[in-house]
């Protein structure tokens, strides 16, 4: 069984590198990298880089390894 992120992550279309990490997702630093190796799709508004929920989800569930189920 793989984790649902639709139904953990909170509603809303573009999230902060601030907001992810005060969720517990992945930290900033962490994030940042992933951004600047071009490993998360970014939305770039100004000088701030936001990450949308289906960039976050797409990550999240192509990086989560699933539970051998015997």
């Amino acid at each position: 069984m793989i984790t649902d992120f639709e139904k953990l992550l909170p509603e809303g279309i573009l999230f902060s590198i601030k907001q992810i990490n005060d969720m517990g997702l992945i930290k900033s630093d962490l994030l940042k990298k992933l951004i600047y190796s071009h490993k998360i799709e970014v939305t770039k508004l100004n000088s701030k880089n936001f990450i949308s929920r289906s960039a976050l989800i797409n990550y999240l569930e192509a990086n989560t390894i699933p539970i051998d189920s015997k």
